[in-house]
């Protein structure tokens, strides 16, 4: 059966064949962001193939050129503002979340090509992928403090599955964005494949499908296999850095320490820099939010760090830096927000009234 795709007027594509579904989001113009409909068309399709036992794998990929997923729908957290109503945006996040830890159980091996602009809740659908595929253009990062949210999409927790010692906190806190090469290096790709090669790695896993193993992680296996000689080989090793991550963030529990330390650091003066300057366009009491839902999920069950997720979310949507980010960055597009507290110094005064769940 050769594989047929519905309407490119959809906002999500869906490539059937007997031995593999090919889901595509298909909003190239807002670099595919992800609509609750688009969440509700994905879930569909997975629980569809999950009974089918002729689909041997699941294929997710992005329409254009810009990027796999840009994240959630801004639109939606702007009206969740203007409107003064979280309601449809808590909906939304619960949906996306179910998605989310769906794809990390799935009982099927689950491939994303993440060209591009990968973030949010772009991370949210690759983080459950057995092979998240990078190319040279890709760019991944958790920006979700400089609108007054934290990182979401289960990614306190599964980070610490996937990164080294100090990058969940790093990553989180800071919003670091990661080049091609580096999202395979820190964690967040299983492998590079240059653009120029991406068709081929699609036609490599669609020709193998048929032939894989039932077993999740054996299929996986193969394909990874098969993808080999495509693949970027010799990804440059960072020690430098590595050592830098977990010796100034490895296990923090205090967002004061860590800038106090960085302060006094005198290596890696670039890096000390970079995260200062993240971090001053960063709500400070999103940061300790943040940092508190770090230490609370690490090891901790990927349902229960999706629970979680939504009580956070709805606290700080209620708070003013959610609203004020929203504004600053995505509304009037001042790039000025006006954080309260101001700075780190008064939030840590006004940590104890964050309510966290332990």
């Amino acid at each position: 059966m050769n594989g047929a795709t519905e309407s490119t007027s959809q906002p999500v594509l869906i490539e059937h064949a007997d031995s593999f579904v090919h889901i595509i989001l298909n909003r190239p113009e807002v670099i595919n962001s992800l609509t609750l409909d688009m969440i509700r068309i994905i879930a569909g399709v997975l629980d569809r193939a999950r009974t089918n036992d002729a689909v041997k794998l699941i294929i997710v990929s992005g329409a254009g050129k810009r990027g796999f997923c840009a994240g959630g729908d801004i639109k939606l957290m702007a009206r969740a503002v203007t409107d003064n109503n979280l309601e449809p945006a808590m909906a939304f996040l619960e949906e996306e979340n179910d998605l989310d830890l769906a794809i990390h159980l799935y009982p099927k091996p689950v491939v994303v090509f993440a060209r591009g602009i990968t973030m949010g809740g772009g991370l949210g659908i690759s983080s459950g992928a057995d092979i998240t595929i990078a190319s040279e253009t890709t760019r991944m990062a958790m920006p979700e403090t400089r609108i007054g949210f934290f990182p979401d999409v289960g990614s306190t927790g599964w980070l610490f599955l996937k990164c080294g010692k100090g990058y969940p906190e790093f990553l989180g806190l800071t919003g670091y964005e990661m080049m091609g090469t580096e999202c395979v290096r820190i964690g967040l790709a299983n492998c590079l494949i240059p653009a120029s090669r991406l068709a081929d790695a699609l036609h490599t896993i669609k020709h193998h499908a048929p032939s894989l193993p039932a077993e999740r992680r054996a299929a996986a296996a193969c394909l990874q296999e098969h993808l080999n000689p495509l693949e970027e080989k010799g990804i440059p090793a960072s020690p430098e850095m590595d050592q830098w991550v977990e010796e100034y963030f490895a296990g923090k529990t205090s967002v004061l320490d860590i800038l106090n330390s960085l302060k006094a650091c005198s290596i890696q003066n670039d890096l000390c820099e970079g995260v200062f300057r993240r971090l001053s366009e960063r709500s400070p009491s999103a940061v300790f939010v943040t940092l508190k839902c770090l230490r609370r999920d690490e090891g901790r069950d990927l349902a229960e760090v999706f629970r979680s997720d939504l009580k956070v979310a709805r606290y700080l949507m209620a708070q003013h830096d959610f609203r004020e980010g929203v504004r600053s960055r995505l509304i009037d597009k001042d790039d000025r927000p006006r954080w309260d507290p101001d700075s780190f110094e008064k939030a840590a005064l006004m940590e104890h009234l964050m309510p966290i769940d332990k």
